[in-house]
């Protein structure tokens, strides 16, 4: 295991699920055996159970320095949530340079925050022993993916999962930040609910393509947030259209305003398209995003305004 995870870890947790050799048990003896541990695991889940359901849901405890901090999630992968939460953290900053924006990587199994913004190496540590950010493009990011090889599987049960993310949340020190953007894991799982019960969320942003098996998991992934009373902003519909370079033909390939019928379902608005361009997929594998690298761009001016969308929405940090 390398010092940063480590330091994630603090050593609560072995990477190492256990191991060594198990002898043969005959048929009757194994069943015995299993009967008996059976017993004992369900009582001492009960018992667990019981003590979390005495201890109630976590209390919110705000991210020092952090004004607001608005999520970016999904249900499904593969719906360019990542991409999406790379371009309006910089379309927050382009549109209001007087702004000082953050973005934590909180998908601790597949981290694309590094690459996407053109980041390498470990974190430094401050005097009160907390990370610190990595800065790029005037973001100040955080991610998984700096406290491992770019290579290396991230191999890990779910109470050392939680214990990363803990450590991602309250070991950074971000500084004075107007909005920390998040960019969820996709799904709904443990992460999503540690994230949301941990910390104060000024909102939600939820990003689908307009392909039904994507607007289904996005549907689940708004009521998620709305079960932990999270303010759900709006649907980013992504991928919307094709357009050929050639013919300047427009192809719905994964369906037409699909996001704006679930949107209108779950009483909510659509903050914007995003067309399927091949300049928003290069420009985010060479670590440039298009916010960035090609402001003037039509692709690069969705983004811009659906960051205007998002703030129009957030309550003001007085409130």
């Amino acid at each position: 295991m390398g010092i940063w995870q480590r330091l994630l870890l603090f050593g609560a947790v072995s990477l190492r699920a256990g191991g060594g050799a198990t002898a043969r048990l005959g048929g009757s003896r194994a069943m015995v055996c299993r009967r008996q541990l059976s017993g004992a695991e369900s009582e001492t889940l009960k018992q667990r159970r019981t003590q979390i359901m005495s201890r109630g849901l976590p209390k919110q405890k705000p991210i020092e320095g952090v004004k607001q901090v608005i999520v970016v999630a999904s249900g499904k992968g593969g719906v360019g949530k990542s991409t999406t939460a790379v371009n309006l953290a910089l379309a927050l900053a382009a549109n209001d340079s007087s702004k000082a924006i953050g973005l934590l990587d909180v998908d601790v199994y597949g981290p694309s925050i590094p690459k996407m913004m053109n980041l390498k190496g470990n974190p430094e540590l401050s005097q009160s022993n907390l990370m610190r950010p990595l800065l790029n493009y005037g973001i100040a990011c955080m991610s998984m993916g700096f406290l491992v090889e770019e290579s290396e599987p991230v191999v890990w049960r779910g109470l050392m999962v939680m214990s990363a993310v803990e450590k991602l949340l309250r070991q950074v020190e971000w500084g004075q930040l107007d909005y920390l953007v998040v960019d969820m894991p996709p799904g709904t799982g443990d992460v999503q609910l540690s994230v949301s019960q941990n910390i104060p969320i000024t909102g939600a942003v939820i990003v689908s393509t307009p392909q039904d098996i994507a607007l289904m998991d996005a549907h689940k992934g708004a009521e998620m947030f709305r079960k932990v009373h999270v303010p759900v902003l709006g649907l980013i519909q992504n991928m919307s259209v094709f357009q050929c370079p050639k013919c300047k033909h427009k192809t719905h390939i994964f369906g037409a305003d699909g996001a704006r019928k679930l949107a209108h379902t779950l009483g909510l608005e659509v903050l914007g398209d995003i067309p399927l361009h091949l300049n928003i997929r290069e420009a985010s594998d060479t670590g440039q995003p298009i916010v960035f690298s090609q402001p003037e761009s039509d692709e690069a001016k969705a983004y811009l305004r659906i960051a205007v969308e998002v703030v129009r929405r957030l309550p003001s940090p007085s409130e």
